[in-house]
């Protein structure tokens, strides 16, 4: 195999491992934050799903591999900008507890580098508006609007019942709900990834038709899987702790709108942002019992990183496609994502120790 091709497939299923710990939180957040489940059995419960959901189809893999950019375009180096962006960007909103789109991240980074390599006219600009940035856009709306007609009728059917057994009912009922969230999960986010690689497999051997193997659909499931089960706490209190604080009817309001979402999506091929539907949905099911009780602050915060990141992603793979030009430019692209990622992670773990450490301790 090329050198440059393996290293893009090292950098993918990488991307799909952050992906997994950033995008942890859509499936559990809302799960943990009402109790219904323990932070450590939710994210083994998510890995789980995540991986069997990555195995339903390929349809949004298609997308991602052909709809995006013009595949006789695209280089194996543009291939490997694009997933270095991706990775980068993803890092930089994880150290940040931002729930940005991963998936956004990665067709901004394929964007960029195309961009940069050929030209605008490498992007299909149709497909683009069509079927990620329309679908993007509807994905919360839709959150929301779903997420309070539960919420609204779940009351109903509820207001005279006493609170306690509603909520015993309703964090059990989350199970279930937190499940089809992490399928759904699965099935949207874990096939970005697989198209990448598909679309590299293609770059290398452009005599060969884009198909999505059965390794590189079980490589990259069981990448997500790992990220998933690594974690990804700040963001799970961003969105499960920070932006409302849900009861568990709510919880599993949002939980059920957003799957409901998704699979629907996923269907069409459609590859709608999972953080998009669930903050969606977490704002409907917080709003209905109050509009004051939604942090709309931090809400903003978690909008304008929306809007930033497929811009973000693909400026930074953009700068990347230039880096590989340079002689063993593929190499240098490479080591330069491991080392950015490596200078996120250990910042990260030093503050983290540093909040631990300045915490009072008990007497």
């Amino acid at each position: 195999m090329d050198p440059t091709l393996i290293a893009v497939v090292a950098l993918a299923l990488f991307f799909d491992f952050t992906n997994g710990f950033h995008d942890a939180a859509n499936a559990i957040a809302t799960s943990v934050s009402t109790r219904a489940l323990t932070p450590r059995i939710a994210v083994a419960f998510a890995a789980l799903l995540n991986f069997a959901g990555a195995l339903i189809s390929v349809k949004v893999a298609t997308t991602v591999g052909q709809g995006i950019v013009r595949p006789e375009a695209v280089t194996l180096k543009v291939v490997l900008a694009g997933v270095g962006g991706a990775v980068t960007w993803n890092l930089i909103t994880w150290y940040a507890g931002l729930p940005t789109s991963s998936s956004h991240a990665l067709i901004g980074g394929l964007m960029g580098a195309s961009v940069a390599a050929v030209g605008p006219d490498t992007v299909r600009w149709g497909g683009l508006v069509e079927k990620v940035l329309i679908p993007s856009a509807l994905s919360p709306v839709l959150g929301v609007g779903a997420a309070a007609a539960v919420v609204v009728g779940i009351t109903w059917l509820v207001h005279r019942q006493r609170p306690g057994p509603v909520n015993a009912g309703f964090r059990r009922a989350q199970i279930l709900s937190a499940g089809f969230v992490a399928l759904a999960h699965g099935t949207n986010d874990a096939q970005k990834t697989m198209g990448v690689i598909a679309l590299a497999l293609v770059a290398g051997h452009p005599r060969a038709q884009f198909h999505v193997p059965l390794w590189v659909i079980t490589s990259a499931a069981a990448a997500m899987a790992a990220g998933t089960y690594s974690g990804g706490w700040r963001i799970i209190r961003t969105l499960g702790q920070r932006v409302v604080k849900l009861h568990p009817y709510q919880g599993f309001a949002a939980e059920t709108a957003t799957a409901a979402i998704l699979f629907t999506t996923a269907q069409l091929g459609f590859p709608v942002s999972t953080t998009h539907a669930i903050s969606g949905s977490v704002l409907g099911a917080g709003a209905v019992q109050r509009f004051s009780a939604v942090r709309w602050g931090i809400a903003q915060d978690i909008i304008a990183a929306w809007l930033l990141t497929i811009p973000a992603a693909g400026a930074v793979a953009g700068l990347m496609e230039l880096v590989s030009r340079a002689p063993e430019g593929s190499t240098i692209v490479f080591g330069l994502t491991v080392v950015i990622a490596a200078l996120i992670a250990g910042a990260r773990v030093r503050r983290d120790r540093l909040r631990v450490a300045e915490q009072p301790q008990p007497p």
